[in-house]
């Protein structure tokens, strides 16, 4: 018997939007689960009696500690990233826990790569950043679709039909002033957006969209274990003008899992030895469905079997296709050439 799969998944930021989906998620799959956040008050106003709850300051290294002692894997929800990544990873190695968190961020989810290798080795742990919609469905669509050797280009392009932010992506979105990255000729490079990115064309009901180039977490995830020569990453327009407006109003519930009416299509073209291959996810509401994402990744790290360690994008840390598989149907649509069969 395998005493980490009894040991509970802490959720840090689980009074946050993601984070409330997150531990109703691991609930709901007989997970253990630990609420972890700022606020006693909070936590007890947000989660029934029967959710274990423990407080813990960012700014207090033993608080975090003694917050996911005796937890198997740490879920990091709580955003800006740039600023909570680093103490919540530090801490969860320290307690002998593996790390995953949601970042859409690109200085975030690069820094925990580089920073946090050697200590999860050393740990015989994981890192996961951008392990969500951003970041991570991407990275498993395109480890998915990649084959051996060198990939000539990739390019992600998002279709939302509404974005309505939470609090913690307005708040993300004002600390995340570092310039944003893509790929060229196999190395990261600051963007210099185009003014001639062609629409797309997505599935009803988004249909053909007119798109920014706007790279989120992704591109690193990706760039981190492929060999790409180029990666974009593009943003419908109508998408990026409801963040960029003040007035847009945060999600509110559609359905009795608290999910919004917000439909999400992502698409990833990858261009290989002359050959083009094309997949995509499509689903309801992007914050409530990195909660099965994250949570069948936690699963994945619990099983007796597991044996990687390091700081690693999500498709190296679990199998990309089974993974997508796992989602299929049940989380999300997965669609093109990433099913094999």
């Amino acid at each position: 018997m395998n005493p980490q799969q009894h040991r509970p998944i802490a959720v840090y930021g689980a009074t946050g939007h993601t984070g409330q989906f997150v531990v109703q998620e691991a609930q709901r799959r007989g997970l253990p689960v630990v609420a972890v956040g700022r606020s006693a008050a909070r936590l007890d106003e947000v989660f029934a009696p029967g959710v274990t709850r423990r407080i813990a300051d960012l700014a207090d290294p033993t608080s975090l500690e003694q917050a996911f002692a005796g937890c198997a894997v740490v879920i990091n929800c709580a955003g800006p990233f740039l600023d909570t990544a680093a103490p919540v990873a530090q801490a969860a190695l320290r307690a002998g826990c593996h790390y995953i968190d949601v970042t859409a961020e690109q200085a975030s989810a690069q820094a925990s790569l580089a920073d946090f290798d050697a200590p999860a080795r050393a740990a015989g742990k994981v890192v996961i950043p951008a392990a969500a919609f951003y970041g991570g469905l991407a990275d498993l669509l395109a480890s998915a679709l990649a084959r051996a050797g060198t990939i000539d280009e990739i390019t992600v392009a998002i279709g939302l039909d509404r974005w309505w932010p939470t609090a913690g992506t307005r708040k993300t979105g004002e600390r995340n002033t570092v310039p944003r990255q893509v790929v060229a000729h196999g190395r990261l490079v600051p963007l210099v957006p185009s003014e001639h990115v062609p629409d797309w064309a997505f599935a009803a009901p988004l249909g053909s969209q007119a798109m920014v180039e706007i790279p989120f977490s992704e591109v690193i995830t990706i760039a981190h274990h492929l060999p790409v020569g180029h990666i974009r990453s593009l943003l419908n327009r109508s998408a990026l003008q409801d963040i960029r407006d003040t007035g847009t109003p945060p999600p509110t519930a559609a359905d009795d899992s608290g999910r919004s009416a917000q439909r999400f299509e992502l698409m990833v073209q990858l261009v290989q030895g002359g050959r083009t291959r094309t997949a995509g996810v499509r689903g309801q509401d992007i914050y409530a469905v990195t909660a099965p994402i994250v949570v069948e990744v936690a699963q994945r790290l619990l099983a007796p079997a597991y044996a990687h360690s390091g700081a690693l994008a999500v498709a190296q840390a679990v199998d990309p296709v089974d993974m997508l598989r796992a989602l299929h149907g049940t989380a999300l649509e997965v669609f093109g050439d990433a099913l094999p069969g």
